[in-house]
C-alpha cells in the first residue's frame, strides 16, 4: 500500500512538475526572411550555384559535342584513333563529373561556401532565442520549421517577432 501510495506521489509531482514547464516556438523561416544578411547571403550564395551550374553543364555539352563527333567519325577510324577519342571522351566525361563533384558535392566549394556565410547568421539567431527565453522564462524553445513535428502551436506561444525584435529588426515588414 506504501508503495502505490507513494509512486501516485511521484506522478502527481512529476505531472505537476510538466504543467510547470513554459513552452513556445518560432518560425526560423519567418525571422531568416526578416535578416538582411540573410537575404544577402541567399542571393549571393543563388548568384554563385548559377555561375558554377552555367561552367557544369558548358563542361556536359562540350563533351557531348566530342562523343557526337567521335560517333560520326568512327567508320573512318582506324582501331588505334578509335581507341584515343574514346580515352579522350572519358577523360573530359571524368573531368566534367569532378568539376561538378567539386562545386556541389557534399563536401563541396557550394556547402563550404554556404557554411561560412550562414553560421554567423545562425549564431545571432541562437544568441537572440536565448535571450527570449531567458527574458520569458521559458523552458524551451521550439522550431516549427525543424524536425520536431507540431501539430498545433497556439499562436501565444510564438515567440519569432520577440525573436526578430531582439535582433534588432522590424517584425511585420514580411508576411508568413
Amino acid at each position: 500500500m506504501k508503495k502505490v501510495i507513494l509512486v501516485l506521489a511521484f506522478t502527481f509531482l512529476g505531472f505537476t512538475a510538466a504543467l510547470a514547464q513554459r513552452f513556445a516556438y518560432v518560425d526560423s523561416d519567418y525571422i531568416l526572411k526578416h535578416m538582411p544578411d540573410y537575404v544577402s547571403a541567399q542571393k549571393q550564395l543563388g548568384a554563385l550555384s548559377d555561375q558554377w551550374q552555367k561552367e557544369v553543364d558548358g563542361r556536359f555539352q562540350e563533351l557531348d559535342r566530342l562523343y557526337k563527333s567521335y560517333q560520326a567519325d568512327q567508320v573512318l577510324l582506324s582501331a588505334d584513333m578509335k581507341k584515343r577519342r574514346e580515352d579522350e571522351v572519358v577523360a573530359k566525361e571524368k573531368a566534367a563529373k569532378d568539376f561538378q563533384r567539386q562545386k556541389f558535392g557534399p563536401d563541396g566549394e557550394l556547402e563550404t561556401k554556404s557554411a561560412a556565410v550562414m553560421k554567423p547568421i545562425q549564431d545571432r539567431v541562437a544568441k537572440a532565442v536565448q535571450a527570449v527565453a531567458e527574458a520569458d522564462n521559458l523552458d524551451m524553445i521550439f522550431d516549427k520549421n525543424s524536425e520536431v513535428i507540431m501539430l498545433y502551436a497556439s499562436p501565444r506561444y510564438d515567440k519569432s517577432a520577440e525573436v526578430i525584435t531582439r535582433l534588432g529588426l522590424k517584425p511585420g515588414v514580411f508576411a508568413k
